[in-house]
């Protein structure tokens, strides 16, 4: 290369130089302010708990529209995490984007389980926490119908509660990245594999399932995701935005819920060993679940990068409800980024509005 093809690049090369070392100047200063600065404020949009029993929490969403459709929509969020998954930040909060789209949202979210409820079962939550959430959004907006989006196992007692009730005026059903076919969740299936992890030995000792246990389950289906993220994190510390949504999402995967014991027993035994639900032989306090009597307009969005619920394990859901209006989709994403972030703002929450706007009048 000549002299003058050399003298050329240099400029390149400077501004390269100059933009790594303003980076690496603002990764150490704010490194140190990410130790002592507190993380977001998350779950912040205006609310009021309508019911607060035990581990259950009912809250009703204050309206941002002045006008609303008629039918109520009842987030029903998983028993593993905290519901604010659905109100992270302003921008970037799905009940947000809802209510200024004009919905009246409710969310049935969870707390964790007193060691006086370690005797909760399947049927607490399908027979007595989800219709009680129900019977009061009823009673709150004057309107018999309703709609239920319901999140990975939300969804999952979504569908057992509406196969056990298909009389009931539910309006619409949408499930997002619901487990059904329980072998398909190998990961899972080999930590809970009936050989070796029994199950009632530690529901007997502990009572209730502890979050840590639940916490290193999740960290074992991608092991060296959190190395991997913290590298990131290192990486892109001198970006506000990088680390504010890092610190948000991560402080959400972290604030995970202990399960009651004998839930955590049946759905082990029930779910991950029987399949019940996959193979129709699904009991809930000795009634049998029918996914096919399930007749409302039915949604269910799969996440095509899910590590947590794979599509082959949500997937058969669509065929197995028996509404004549359903519709399966699936999105570029992963479990937790299908419902939230940029991926969410971008995807899912215009497609669950533009679905949910023929449907809620």
């Amino acid at each position: 290369m000549s002299d003058g093809g050399r003298t050329a690049e240099l400029p390149g090369i400077v501004e390269q130089a100059r933009v790594e070392f303003d980076r690496a100047l603002k990764r150490n200063i704010k490194g140190l302010g990410y130790f002592v600065s507190s993380a977001p404020v998350l779950g912040a949009s205006p609310k009021d708990r309508l019911i607060q029993r035990g581990t259950m929490n009912l809250y009703h969403y204050r309206a941002m529209s002045d006008e609303v459709y008629r039918v109520p929509l009842l987030l029903v969020m998983a028993t593993t995490n905290r519901g604010y998954i659905f109100d992270m930040v302003p921008g970037q909060s799905l009940v947000e984007y809802l209510l200024r789209a004009g919905y009246d949202v409710f969310m049935l979210d969870w707390e964790a389980p007193r060691a006086d409820e370690k005797h909760l079962g399947i049927a607490d939550y399908v027979l007595d926490f989800l219709p009680s959430a129900i019977e009061r959004v009823q009673q709150e907006t004057g309107e018999e119908d309703f709609t239920i989006v319901g999140y990975c196992f939300g969804g999952a007692l979504s569908v057992l509660w509406a196969g056990l009730h298909p009389e009931a005026p539910m309006k619409n059903l949408v499930c997002f990245t619901t487990p059904v076919d329980f072998s398909k969740m190998e990961m899972f299936q080999a930590w809970s594999d009936q050989r070796f992890f029994d199950v009632d030995r530690l529901v007997d000792t502990f009572g209730n399932c502890p979050a840590d246990y639940l916490y290193t389950a999740f960290d074992m289906l991608r092991p060296g995701a959190r190395m991997v993220a913290n590298f990131r994190l290192y990486d892109n510390m001198w970006n506000d935005e990088f680390v504010k949504s890092f610190r948000m999402f991560d402080r959400w995967a972290a604030d995970m819920l202990p399960l009651a014991g004998e839930y955590f027993r049946e759905t082990t035994k029930q779910l991950m060993w029987g399949n019940e639900l996959y193979n129709g032989t699904m009991t809930v306090a000795g009634r049998k679940v029918d996914l096919g009597a399930i007749t409302a307009p039915f949604l269910h969005v799969t996440a095509q990068h899910d590590h947590i619920v794979p599509s082959a394990a949500s997937a058969p859901l669509i065929e197995m409800v028996g509404s004549a209006d359903k519709e399966a989709v699936e999105l570029k994403g992963g479990h937790v980024s299908l419902v939230a972030g940029g991926n969410a703002i971008k995807r899912l929450w215009p497609k669950l509005t533009d679905w949910l706007s023929e449907r809620s009048t």
